[in-house]
């Protein structure tokens, strides 16, 4: 993978909860890693949903390995936050690419 193609910086963030002294559990999202990115694809296209046909954004975005990295987590791109829908191994542990929604 060449560098010169990492041209653009995304989050890596994770959910974590606390409870609260008073027994409140709340859910926030934590930052865990910051990297560097190739952006392959910024698609606006028509998605088929389970409750009928929408606009949804899709990105793929490709990045160096990263261990531990999981569809649970999600990415955030010039302050739009996007979840995770695909991890994608590319060759043996040098690159991932991730496919990516808008979350709203």
């Amino acid at each position: 993978m060449r560098a010169g193609r990492l041209d653009r910086t995304i989050t890596l963030q994770r959910e974590t909860e606390t409870v609260s002294p008073a027994g409140t559990v709340t859910s926030t999202w934590t930052d865990f890693a910051t990297l560097r990115a190739e952006l392959l694809s910024n698609v606006f296209a028509e998605v088929a949903r389970a409750y009928g046909e929408g606009d949804g954004a899709d990105m793929v975005f490709r990045i160096r390995h990263y261990h531990g990295l999981t569809t649970k987590d999600r990415l955030v791109y010039a302050g739009q936050p996007y979840g995770i829908t695909g991890i994608v191994e590319l060759g043996r542990r040098r690159a991932m690419e991730l496919r990516c929604e808008a979350l709203s």
